[in-house]
Order: structure tokens, then C-alpha cells, then sequence
């Protein structure tokens, strides 16, 4: 047994097998694999794993992940024997609106660079003939999905892995960590205690258990998710392989199927959900005894439960249905076999918080999994990975999404969505309210539509303001787009522009960050120049050290050691602590304070009548910070706007956020004051041109192409990813960030492919209704060539196409004169 390691992988299933056979192409050997089964079928959920591979995903990272893990099984073999079965996969619709939905999977599918088509009912039958055509509208098919062999596959990296100096240790069971100083020394196993640099837990389903030895969170939930096997099926009896037809997904039953020599595996979520927990998961994977497969010897696996019948009944009946050809067979098998959930579905990834060099890979599926080892691996080596993994960074997570009932509750709702239809604005259902400004009563009473976001209940429009609309000519999105849309949406957007609204932007994310070192951290880790008197409002970007944008930031310098940091949530706020030495302070103040967007042509009326310093414009200029009193509120005022009009960020402690709230209304009647909410925000950003990171751009852009070159000053001297961006700057920008507008009026709900010349050659992000600009928008990445204004394009919308022109940016008061006054 190895008494040290540079890097302690625990696990031996996909995950840990696919991130030490990248490890070791990256020239990183000193590595040990623990596993506390055996080797490679060590009965967690990669020896179960049916193997589907679908590809198409409304994110992009999971998009890419998936279609760089086909790359990765396609090339692997083992003894002979394929890793992956790339027989293309079909997604189904028996619905009107799941038709309509596979529509727009294919633009996602087009968006992402993954080449898929439609097909009408006789076309999916030809390509699996035990379907009845007669049941279903069409189909999306997707040639390069399809079936990959978890066991060989993780095997096969194995292999080459120790064939490159990685060592893999079997029936070796973690039970401990010596941590000292915060970070882990070594950890104690069954054989002995290993000396170590770094840890990745990639334990699957008892990853959550490993991190409570070592005092982590990993915020996932097992659930059971059933799989049966059936006997023969007339037409698969001369199969020439163990699979020859698509994988096939029945979304609309929440079920998919895979073939199996002359059999049918069947898997379904149609069923309650059956959550288990960790502590009652067993230590032991399996006796070791027979090797498992996709059709059974599942015997002595913990990561599987006896099968239920009952719950099976309903879903059997639903694949006879759409499968006649099942009618004369029966279930000979099934399980119900432990996955890991998380509250938002995503993975989770990354360095933790607690822990400085306990790093997770958790609540990976095998779709994932040859493309996660491999940006985990580029990670854990002190690259940036080449995919953007912000949606899967363990540190997305706050302190309340880590609590055992919000796991649990958010855990079963995935697995309850996972074949839904979830448009990318809907809300969860519970907990709910969770986190709320102390603005939410009064906005209650004003008929708030609240949609969540993080756990914030955040107003999308108010009904008091219903009769805003009467009179005004709002253009209202189709049905996708206006999922969760009112006209008073519209109406509040050109009444802001008109008069003055107050915006709850509590929800933003806020750090301090004070000492006598904190001018010094944030220059070092921010592109403009922060090196300015107190009173000063600085937007400013975080770089990856390849210059890829990984958020951006305002800061206000409030006084000589004290910055007021506006931040994307809690990966930001990490980022920053993570860089702070003895000399810096980062102090979280986001649920200790809330905030009021006070914008509109009459802000300033309202907050003169209140204020008790001058707030005229040669008194409070423009990106510029004071601290005054609105009556008796202490109030942090920072004049800037996301909206583009004339305002001030209104900051106080929770305590007087009522009563602020109350002195603004009652100022601001007989200006014409009103609450707005984020329908209106949205488009008021959209038209001004203000980037949403995360949305518009992230760490795959460099601020040139995202066009925020404005917020870098190379010259203030060494900052991360200045070299990068310098050496970036050597050729001119590949692809740009551009504005379209949608020329016959469609409003687009953004994530659609972009087409020039017949060819795919982008794909949009933000989209909504500018109601000022009276223009549908959307803004796109695009190549360098295409980027200029007035260049013709189109879109495709529910495999529509739409034409599209590159407009100047932004398109709404480009002279920022409006703020300026």
C-alpha cells in the first residue's frame, strides 16, 4: 500500500477512473485511486448504469461535457471490445407539446454544435420498428448519441492510467482525515494512512459520507431510480450485436429504452420518489463475485435496491403502449438503483470551501463522465478548465442549500423533473418563501408575481400596476417566451423610462471586503483601476489566468480600507477569500442588508425630497458613491444604474428596509413612483446593452470579445489574466458579442442557433422585447466577420427561421445621457 500520493482519488467508478486517465495524459502519475470494493465492477452506480448517452441539453456545459465523453468512450476499447455503441438515440413526442419542445432541443442541439434532425413518425419506426408510428408526432434524432459501457469503459482508463505510472488500490476503505491547518495531511484507510497534496472525492453515493469524515457538505440526495429487463422481443431475435437500434427516450412517460441482444432494459422516474440516506447506504459495494451488466448481476451491489413491482406497473403499461412488440414478453428483472440528485440538477464540482485542497466530483452521470475527468483533471493541475464549469461549482451553493431538508426536498424534485418540460424561468415549488428582502410584504399587498431565484422570492411584475397598460401598445412573446409574462411587464418597462420605479435588488449579491491589504487584493484581482479616492464606483471584471471573464464586479470604494463589492453569489465572494491574505477581510453582507433600485427621469426628485445631502448631478456625479440618510435611514447611495436612467442603488442594513421602502413611496407619489419587477429589468438591461454574466458571457470570452474592453487598464499594472489578455490582444477577436434584432417582431427566449449563409454560425443568449426601442432583440456570439452592423442573419426559434440583423450596441440611448444628467 503507497504511503503517499500527490493527488488521493476515492472512488474507482467512472468518475475516478476517467479523471486518472486524463491525469495521467497531463504527465500527472503520483497518483492512487483508493476503492473500498473491487476493481473496475465495484457495485456503485457506474456497475448498474444502463449507459444511455443523450447529448442534447438546455446548458451548454452539460451539452459539451456530454459530447466530449463520447469522444473519450469512442476511443477507448478493451480487449477487443467497444466502450461505446455510438447507435444514435431518438427522443420522442406523443404530445402537441412535446412535439413543440423537440423543436427547440433541436436548436439547442444546433446551438451546441451537436448535429441532430427531426423526423416524422414512419422515419423513427424504420430506425426501430417495435415502435407504433401511429402514437407518437415525430422524433429527435441525434446520430452520435448512444450506449457506452460503464465497467469496460472505466476499466479501459484504468489501464492506460497505470500503464503511465497510476496506482489503483482495491478493497481499501477510507475512515478518516488528518487535517490540519485546514487543509487534509493524509487520509486514514483500511490499509494504512496515505500522505497527500490534494483529494478528489468522486465516491458517488458515498461521497457524502466521506465528506462528513473530512468536515465538507456535499450537497446531493441518493434517490432510487428503477430499471427492468425484459425477456425476448419478437424482431430483436437476429440482433447482430448486444445493440443495433437507437437508445430511445418517451419523455412524455418520463421513461427510456435501450436494447439488449434479443431484450429490452426499460427505465423509468414515472414513479415516487424513493430517496435514501447516505448513512444507511452499506460500507461494502459488492462480494466481488460476478461482474455486473446492463442485464443483470446486480447480487451484493449497495447501490441497489430490491425492485418494486408496484411502482413498475403503470410505466410497463405506458411501454407496451408505444412498443407493441413488449406485449409478448414479460419483465424478467428489474432493480431500483441508487443516483445521486441535486437541487438544481447539476453536478457538483470543484475545490470545497471548508476543506483547501479537499476538491468533489459528485452526482456525475455517465453522460458526463468521460468529459468531467477531463476538465477535473485540467483543473486539479492548475489549469483552467477548457469547458466553463460555473453551473457545476460546488461554491454555487449557499449555507442554507446545504441543509439536509432543502437537499432532500430540491433532490426529489430533479429527480421528479428530470423528463419535464421546465422552462429555464420556472420557479420551484418548495421550500418556498425561503429568503425574502424586507421589502416582500409591501409587495405582497401590491399583487407581487414572485418567481425564485436562489432562494430569493423576486418580484416579476406587480398587479397594482395593471392599469399602466391600458393605452400602451405592448407587444406580448409567443407562448414559450411568454411563459411567465404579463403585458404589465411591458408596462412597467416604458413607465420606468417615463417617470421613476423602485427595483428590489436585494437578491444581488454583496460583499466587504475591508483592511489595511484590501485596495491591494482587489487590484491584483480585478482589470480596472480600483486606485481611486473614496466616493469612487468602479465596474470592473474577475479574469481566469487565461483571460477568460470569470465575473463581473462593481466596487465602490466607501472609504481608504473599505469596499462595498457587488458580486454574481457565492463563487464570487469564494474567489475573493480565497485570495485574501492576513491583511484582507471578505465579509458576505448580502443577507445582513438589502438594496432599492431607485431609476427612472424623476429618481432624483424623489430622493432629493428625502435625502439629507445634496444629490444634484454636480454634487453626486455619476458612478460615485455617498453615504447619506434617507430621513433617518443610513443609507449606502451608489449612483449608477442597470437600467440605464437616471438613479442611485439605495443600500441599508435589513432593520430599516421597510421603512425605506415606505419613505420612497410615499416621496415618490406625486412623481408617479412605481414598483417594478424583473420582467421590466430584464428588458430595460436588454436594450441597453448591459452583459448578464453567466448568460452573455463567461469563462470561454475574453472582455474584447464580450465588448467590456472599456473595464480594462492594462497599464495599472499586474492583475490575473492581464498576460493572457495582452497576449490575446496580439490577433484581433475571433467572435464577438453582438446585438440582432429579430426583424419580423418574434420575441426569442435565447439558446437558439444562429444561422449565416444556410450554416450554423452562433448561438444567442440574452433575448426579450426592447418596449422602448420597439424592437424584438437578442444578443449573439458570432464570428468577428459576422459582427458588424447591419449584416443579415437568421434565426432559428422552434426550427423556424427568423430573420435577424446585427445592430449597433446598444440600441437604446448609446450617448448614456439619460444616466448622465
Amino acid at each position: 500500500m503507497d504511503t503517499s500520493a500527490q493527488v488521493l482519488l476515492i472512488g474507482a467508478g467512472i468518475v475516478g477512473c476517467s479523471t486518472a486517465y486524463h491525469l495521467a495524459r497531463l504527465g500527472v502519475t503520483d497518483v492512487l485511486v483508493v476503492e473500498q470494493g473491487p476493481l473496475f465492477a465495484t457495485g456503485g452506480s457506474s456497475s448498474h448504469a444502463p449507459g444511455l448517452v443523450f447529448q442534447t441539453n438546455p446548458s451548454q456545459t452539460m451539452s459539451r461535457l456530454a459530447a466530449r465523453t463520447v469522444e473519450t468512450y469512442a476511443g477507448l476499447e478493451l480487449d477487443g471490445r467497444p466502450c461505446f455503441h455510438q447507435v444514435g438515440g431518438i427522443e420522442v413526442a406523443t404530445t402537441p407539446e412535446r412535439w413543440d419542445d423537440l423543436k427547440r432541443k433541436l436548436g439547442l442541439a444546433t446551438a451546441w454544435g451537436i448535429r441532430g434532425e427531426l423526423l416524422d413518425p414512419r422515419q423513427v419506426q424504420e430506425l426501430i420498428p417495435q415502435l407504433d408510428p401511429a402514437r407518437i408526432h415525430g422524433g429527435l434524432h441525434v446520430p452520435t448519441d448512444g450506449i457506452a459501457k460503464p465497467v469496460r469503459a472505466a476499466e479501459a482508463m484504468a489501464r492506460e492510467a497505470e500503464r503511465r505510472g497510476v496506482r489503483f488500490a482495491a478493497n481499501t476503505e477510507v475512515t478518516g482525515f488528518d487535517v490540519q491547518d485546514g487543509e487534509i495531511r493524509a487520509v486514514r484507510t483500511t490499509r494504512g494512512d496515505v500522505a497527500v497534496r490534494t483529494v478528489l472525492c468522486c465516491a458517488g453515493i458515498w461521497g457524502p459520507k466521506i465528506g462528513r469524515m473530512a468536515g465538507v457538505s456535499i450537497p446531493v440526495q441518493p434517490l432510487a431510480h428503477q430499471y427492468a429487463v425484459t425477456g425476448p422481443v419478437p424482431g430483436l431475435a437476429d440482433a447482430r450485436g448486444e445493440v443495433d437500434q437507437p437508445i430511445l427516450r418517451h419523455q412524455d412517460r418520463s421513461m427510456y429504452f435501450r436494447q439488449i441482444h434479443d431484450r429490452c432494459g426499460i427505465g423509468s422516474y414515472r414513479h415516487r420518489a424513493i430517496p435514501v440516506d447516505s448513512n444507511d447506504i452499506l460500507p461494502t459495494a459488492t462480494d466481488g463475485t460476478e461482474a455486473p451488466s446492463e442485464g443483470g448481476g446486480w447480487k451484493g451491489m449497495a447501490s441497489v435496491q430490491p425492485f418494486t413491482p408496484e411502482d413498475f406497473a403503470g410505466p410497463w403499461d405506458d411501454a407496451r403502449a408505444l412498443l407493441p412488440a413488449l406485449r409478448r414478453t414479460e419483465i424478467t428483472e428489474g432493480m431500483n438503483g441508487l443516483f445521486l440528485f441535486t437541487a438544481d440538477g447539476m453536478p457538483v464540482l470543484g475545490p470545497s470551501n471548508e476543506i483547501g485542497n479537499f476538491w468533489v466530483a459528485e452526482a456525475v452521470w455517465i453522460t458526463h463522465a468521460g468529459g468531467i475527468g477531463e476538465m477535473m483533471a485540467q483543473w486539479l493541475t492548475g489549469q483552467v478548465p477548457e469547458i466553463d464549469l460555473r453551473q457545476a461549482d460546488l461554491r454555487r451553493f449557499e449555507d442554507f442549500a446545504h441543509s439536509p431538508s432543502y437537499v432532500a426536498e430540491r433532490g426529489a424534485q430533479s429527480f421528479r423533473e428530470v423528463y419535464d418540460i421546465i422552462h429555464p424561468q420556472q420557479p420551484p415549488e418548495h421550500p418556498r418563501p425561503l429568503r425574502t428582502s424586507p421589502f416582500h410584504d409591501r409587495q405582497r399587498e401590491l399583487g407581487a408575481v414572485f418567481l425564485e431565484a436562489n432562494g430569493w422570492e423576486r418580484p416579476h411584475w406587480y398587479e397594482s400596476n395593471k392599469s399602466l397598460v391600458d393605452g400602451r401598445d405592448i407587444v406580448q412573446p409567443g407562448p414559450w417566451a411568454g411563459r411567465y409574462w404579463s403585458p404589465i411587464v411591458g408596462a412597467e418597462h416604458q413607465a420606468t423610462r417615463e417617470r421613476v420605479a423602485m427595483y428590489d435588488m436585494t437578491s444581488l449579491s454583496r460583499a466587504e471586503v475591508t483592511g489595511r491589504g484590501a485596495l491591494d487584493l482587489l487590484q491584483r484581482l480585478t482589470t480596472n483601476q480600483l486606485d481611486r479616492p473614496p466616493g469612487y464606483v468602479t465596474y470592473t471584471l474577475l479574469l481566469e489566468p487565461t483571460a477568460g471573464i470569470r465575473a463581473d464586479i462593481t466596487v465602490a470604494r466607501l472609504d481608504r480600507d473599505t469596499f462595498q463589492v457587488g458580486c454574481n453569489g457565492p463563487r464570487d465572494i469564494a474567489w475573493l477569500r480565497g485570495h485574501a491574505d492576513e491583511t484582507a477581510q471578505v465579509r458576505d453582507i448580502t443577507g445582513g442588508t438589502c438594496c432599492i433600485g431607485l431609476w427612472g427621469p424623476r429618481a432624483r426628485d424623489v430622493l432629493a425630497a428625502l435625502a439629507d445631502r445634496d444629490v444634484s448631478n454636480q454634487a453626486f456625479r455619476f458612478f460615485r458613491a455617498k453615504r447619506l440618510h434617507v430621513r433617518e435611514v443610513p443609507v449606502v447611495a451608489l449612483r449608477l444604474s442597470y437600467v440605464g436612467e437616471l438613479g442611485w442603488e439605495l443600500y441599508t442594513s435589513a432593520e430599516f428596509g421597510r421603512r425605506l421602502w415606505d419613505l420612497l413611496t410615499e416621496a415618490g407619489a406625486e412623481h408617479g413612483v412605481l414598483p417594478g419587477g424583473r420582467g421590466a429589468f430584464n428588458g430595460l438591461r436588454l436594450e441597453k446593452g448591459y452583459r448578464a454574466w453567466g448568460v452573455d458571457m463567461w469563462s470561454s470570452h475574453d472582455p474584447d470579445e464580450a465588448g467590456l474592453g472599456f473595464a480594462v487598464k492594462t497599464d495599472k499594472g499586474d492583475f490575473v489574466g492581464r498576460d493572457a489578455l495582452l497576449r490575446r490582444r496580439e490577433d484581433e477577436p475571433r467572435r464577438r458579442l453582438c446585438c440582432l434584432t429579430i426583424d419580423d417582431g418574434t420575441v426569442l427566449a435565447g439558446s437558439e442557433p444562429v444561422f449565416a449563409g444556410g450554416a450554423p454560425a452562433g448561438f444567442t443568449t440574452s433575448a426579450g422585447y426592447g418596449h422602448s426601442a420597439g424592437a424584438s432583440l437578442a444578443y449573439a456570439w458570432l464570428p468577428a466577420e459576422l459582427a458588424r452592423p447591419g449584416t443579415s442573419v437568421q434565426v432559428s426559434y422552434f426550427d423556424e427561421r427568423h430573420p435577424a440583423t446585427v445592430a449597433a450596441d446598444p440600441v437604446f440611448d448609446p450617448e448614456m445621457r439619460r444616466m448622465r444628467c
